[in-house]
């Protein structure tokens, strides 16, 4: 990956929840916001998407101030606007509205075109058993490898 395909995963997010589907969407960001991405300035620990309003934001990501910016800076917790269809939207808002579902940023990430995109996971949270479970069988997944190594 070059410096300018920078992406930023919600490793965090896989561990605390059960990732239904997801869904891909643009960021409204002001240019101090996208350099500052571009140098790593991004940080999606705690951060949740929102309906409200027909429009769905991006609450709690941290994008660092870009040292360049001056007076012309950004806030670096403000909620960002997601650039979804109308239909995306409703069905979004329709899935959150089920017991227990939430919008989950997964990854950060610019694409071909260079544009700042977010992927959601609609998620439902893992109870502590499941989370337990995961990392057993992470860790069982590991010690496999590690012997298949052994004699390879």
């Amino acid at each position: 990956m070059s410096t300018h395909q920078k992406e930023f995963k919600n490793r965090r997010a896989f561990h605390e929840y059960h990732v239904l589907e997801k869904v891909e969407a643009g960021i409204a960001l002001v240019g101090s916001e996208v350099k500052s991405i571009r140098e790593g300035n991004l940080n999606l620990s705690d951060s949740y998407a929102r309906v409200e309003e027909g429009q769905v934001f991006l609450v709690n990501v941290h994008i660092s101030e870009y040292k360049n910016a001056g007076a012309f800076g950004h806030d670096p917790r403000r909620r960002r606007k997601l650039l979804l269809h109308r239909a995306e939207i409703r069905k979004l808002e329709r899935r959150v509205e089920e017991k227990g579902l939430t919008l989950v940023p997964l990854r950060v990430f610019f694409n071909a075109r260079g544009l700042a995109k977010v992927e959601l996971g609609i998620c439902r949270g893992k109870q502590l058993h499941d989370k337990r479970a995961a990392l057993k069988a992470r860790d069982t997944e590991r010690e496999i490898r590690r012997e298949i190594s052994k004699y390879s």
